[in-house]
Order: C-alpha cells, then structure tokens, then sequence
C-alpha cells in the first residue's frame, strides 16, 4: 500500500464520518454471529469496530456488559466499578448501554462527575487507589475506547482489579459469554432504562480529573518543571483528556499552553494519517503535522490519543521523535533520578521495541524484560514493583510514582508527555538532544515498520507463522542465528515471529485493534541494510499470506 497523497494534511470534508448515520447504525444494526467479523472479538486491548459494519453496535455493547456482569459475578469482584468513556461518537452511547445493563445487575458503577471525558489512565488510577490496602470487596473498570483508531470505530475495554488491561484468559472468558448471549438473540442480558440506570441507588459520580491530576506529584517531579518556567505545547487531539491539561497547569503553576481545545466526534481538526483516513496517532508524523508546525513556539510540546494512554513528544532539536527514541530517553532519565526505585527494578519492552532500549537498560546495569506485545503483559511487574518502567514501540508507557509504588498497570499517555518536559527541566536539554548523545555513545539503530491490509483469515495465518516457513539461511547478507515464535522475558507466544541476525532483525504479526498486519524491522548498519530487511520480510509473509508485498508507510 502506497502513503496516501492526502497523509499529512487538513482532512477533506468528503471523508468525515455522518455521526447521526454512525449513531443510528450503532442502536439499529443487528450483528450476524455466523459471521466472524461480526462476532466478539478482544484483540490487543480490548473488543472494536464501527457501527457501518456491524462490528461494534448495541448489541455488542450489552452482550460484553452482561459477561463482564458475569465474570464478576463468578470471581467474587463486588466492589465499585469505575465506567470511563472517551470522545469517539459511540463511545457516549456505548457508555449507556453498559450502564443499562450494570445498573440492572446492581453493580456499584462510578461515572465520572459532570459527565467528563476518562482517559485510560484515569481509571486505572481510580482501580489501584481504591484497591490499595483491600484484599476484598475490590473494584475494576470498563473503559469504552477504540484508542487512535478512526472516527467511525468504538471500543470496549475490561480492566480487572489488577487495573490493567485483561489477560486472555479473562478476555476468552468474557468474549465467548458474549457470543453466546449473541447466538441466544440477548436472551439473559438483564436492562433497566438509561434514566432509571442514573438514578439507581448502585450509580455514584467519581471525580476521575481532581483525584488524577492531584496526584500526579507522586509520579513526576512537578516543582523542577515549574521553577525552570519550562514552555510547554499540548494537543489532546480532541481526546479525552481535553480537560485535563488546564488543570495540571493550573494546579502546579506550569507554563502550558493547549492548542487546541476542540471536541468534535468527525476529528475534522486533524490532518489525516499515512493510509488517508483520520486516525488520532501520537506517534505518526502525518497526523501530528500541525504539532510539528508549532514546535519552535515551545521548549517542549507533546500530544496524546484519544483516550490518552499513548504519547508524541516534539522536540525543538528533532520535531517528533520516534516512539523507541524517546522511551530510550525515558528508561536512560528515569533510572538515574529516581533514587528511591529499588535497583533490582527491571525495564520492560515488547519484543518489536528497538535494540536502543536493550542497550541503555544494560549500560544502567539494570535488568530487561522483553514480552510480546500488548500491555498486559506488564501489568504484574508494575503492580509488585518488579518493572519500574513498562514501554512499547506504538508510544504506550507507565512507570512507577517517585517512592517505587505503582502508579497505573495500563498505559498512560499523560505521565510520558509530562516526563519530557521534566527531563528538558533539569537536565537543560531536551530529549531529542538526549537521544543524539545516546546513539553516539551506544550506536544509532535504524527503525521502520511496514503495515497492509489483511483480513481476519490472513491475521490468523500470520500469528500461526511457524519457523519452518523461513527458508532462508540468511538475512540482509547476514546469517539468521535466532528466529523467535516466543518472547524472551516471559515465554508468552509473540503472535507471529521474529527473526535476528547479527546486525538486524525483523517481527511480523498481526494488529491486535485493526485489520492490518505489521512488520517492524531494525539494522544497526543503517537504511539501505534495513530496506533490504524489509524487502526480505515482506517476501517471507507475502508467500505466507500468498498476497501482495506491502510497500513503506
């Protein structure tokens, strides 16, 4: 697939999405379980599609809340349950539905006061800190969010006490009992109406903003950002965590201008992405192209999706950084300022994270961690203290508050935001200038990643990739010495494989929230060896999937 010629710039009216069709779509459309796109379906983080296909509608909506009921129900969860939405058009309806159906379960369910916006993180913070001390009566949370994806698509996400992103075996469990409420046409799922559902007895309001953001303290050093009158840049990209940036200026005295302060469920605000359609990527240079615009008015700017659990840091030095260049950053800063982390802390990573972030950990003398991709498998380590960092190449990160203690267990966009602008503060530099000097001491791997269309069936077939469908001895010129179905840290499946040389590798896998595949490919000889990586990667999957080879995003 060819870079779109409109990637990068304002969105053409002609592709909004018609938000009341969306809307009507999402309460009348009926899914056909027969049909596999149409059934539920937890990828990476969460169940999602868009209304226009049938994919994510009503009835997916209440089938999922009525498992979600369930589960909790069979593992004794009954404490509150913390329900956030983001600023997609079907997550308010979305947010209803649930409500509709947790209300008429009795579960105690906090929604957030004055009906905002929740990022993620908001209520992964609202998990651990009602949870914390407790060893019953616990609480977990719905968080209903597509993340970046575009306009038309909604979400579902479950996050259990742990608060954060369910394991598989909780996903299984909770897909399977919605399919089946599914195939019995809602037969089981209890409902009550949405204004019955607000004034139930179990429905209380939670401040997700001031409980946050007066927090954030413990996780960041607030007091060097703000004596060093550090300028800083914000683009919410119209997402939920809009409000939540006057706030943290306001109440820590930071000299933070936000840019845009637009909601609009089309995201007609935004230039669109590298395929042509409006997506709210942090990381993406095309759809961060008016962040990049502003840089210089900044000593430091920085962006979030929609539901903030992913960030994009723009420099002055570089503009905006790639994903891996910055936790780079990130790992290298915090592991030399934060004192009171225990040293036996390890750094998490997935396994198509570049080889930069393996290096820094081990210049540090610090344990790694490498797991497939997908948060949850960082949630552990967070919550007991064994990973103090926790970063994945697509820009989603955690790490632990100043004492050592967890934070959040999902990711969170908002604390690696305001990280970069407390490494600018006290070091003097910012972390485009950082990473410079890192990849002169320790080498400058060069990264891509190439994505094309698949359908349920390819993605299928490409997480099955066996090693014995490499026929090649070689890579790029270089003998393969390792090719990986399994990831180092943890012995998870990587859903799909990895194949090293001395000099380079390449990953290829499924996505978990879009039907597209990825390959992520990384050379330490520099961009004609990577392209001849990648060339050879999409050889070996394009005969996989017997289709086309992509070509560069």
């Amino acid at each position: 697939m060819k870079k779109d010629p409109s990637a990068g710039k304002p969105a053409d009216p002609s592709i909004l999405v018609n938000v009341p069709g969306l809307v009507t779509a999402y309460y009348t459309g009926v899914p056909d379980p027969s049909v596999p796109e149409q059934r539920v379906a937890f990828g990476t983080s969460g169940h999602r599609g868009s209304a226009l296909d049938a994919t994510f509608n009503e009835w997916h909506v209440l089938a999922i809340s009525q498992a979600v009921c369930r589960y909790r129900k069979q593992r004794g969860i009954d404490g509150p349950l913390f329900l956030g939405i983001d600023t997609h058009a079907l997550s308010v309806p979305a947010g209803a539905s649930a409500l509709e159906v947790l209300a008429a379960n009795e579960v105690e369910v906090m929604i957030a006061t004055n009906d905002e916006y929740t990022p993620t993180p908001a209520v992964s913070h609202a998990i651990l800190t009602y949870n914390r001390g407790r060893d019953r009566g616990l609480a977990d949370g719905i968080v209903i969010t597509p993340s970046h994806n575009p306009p038309d698509n909604g979400g579902f996400k479950y996050n259990p006490p742990d608060g954060g992103p369910a394991d598989a075996d909780v996903t299984g469990w909770i897909g399977a009992e919605a399919n089946r409420f599914l195939e019995g046409g809602l037969l089981g799922v209890k409902r009550i109406p949405f204004e019955r559902a607000l004034r139930a007895a179990t429905t209380h309001r939670h401040d997700y903003l001031h409980a946050y953001v007066n927090d954030l303290g413990s996780v960041l050093d607030m007091e060097v950002i703000r004596d060093a009158k550090i300028r800083m840049g914000v683009d919410p990209l119209g997402g939920a965590g809009v409000h939540y940036w006057a706030r943290i200026a306001e109440r820590y005295g930071l000299s933070l201008a936000v840019v845009n302060q637009a909601v609009d469920p089309t995201f007609r605000f935004m230039t669109v992405d590298w395929d042509g359609r409006i997506r709210m990527d942090p990381s993406s240079p095309d759809a961060m192209q008016r962040l990049i615009e502003l840089k210089d008015r900044f000593d430091i700017a920085f962006a979030c999706d929609t539901d903030h659990d992913r960030h994009g840091i723009v420099t002055r030095s570089s503009g905006l950084m790639p994903p891996n260049h910055y936790l780079s950053v990130a790992v290298f800063y915090l592991l030399r300022h934060r004192p009171q982390w225990s040293t036996s802390a390890a750094v998490g990573k997935t396994v198509v994270s570049s080889l930069m972030i393996d290096r820094v950990t081990a210049k540090l003398g610090r344990k790694l961690y490498d797991v497939p991709v997908g948060f949850k498998w960082f949630v552990r380590g967070l919550l007991d203290g064994s990973l103090g960092f926790a970063g994945e190449e697509s820009a989603g990160a955690s790490f632990m508050r100043v004492d050592g203690t967890v934070w959040t267990t999902d990711k969170d966009g908002i604390i690696p935001a305001l990280l970069s602008a407390e490494i600018t503060a006290r070091t003097g530099r910012d972390p485009g200038e950082l990473y410079r000097e890192l990849a002169g001491e320790l080498g400058d791997p060069v990264y891509d990643r190439v994505e094309a269309k698949a359908t349920p069936a390819q993605k299928e077939m490409l997480e099955r990739l066996s090693p014995q469908q490499v026929r090649s001895a070689d890579l790029a010129g270089e003998r393969i010495q390792t090719i990986l179905t399994h990831a180092p840290g943890n012995g998870a499946p990587i859903g799909g494989l990895k194949v090293i040389a001395e000099s380079g590798w390449f990953a290829a896998r499924p996505s978990g929230t879009e039907d597209i595949y990825k390959i992520y490919g990384e050379s330490l000889r520099g961009p004609e060896h990577l392209r001849r990586i990648l060339k050879e990667a999409q050889t070996i999957v394009s005969d996989a999937l017997a289709e086309p080879a992509p070509t560069r995003r």
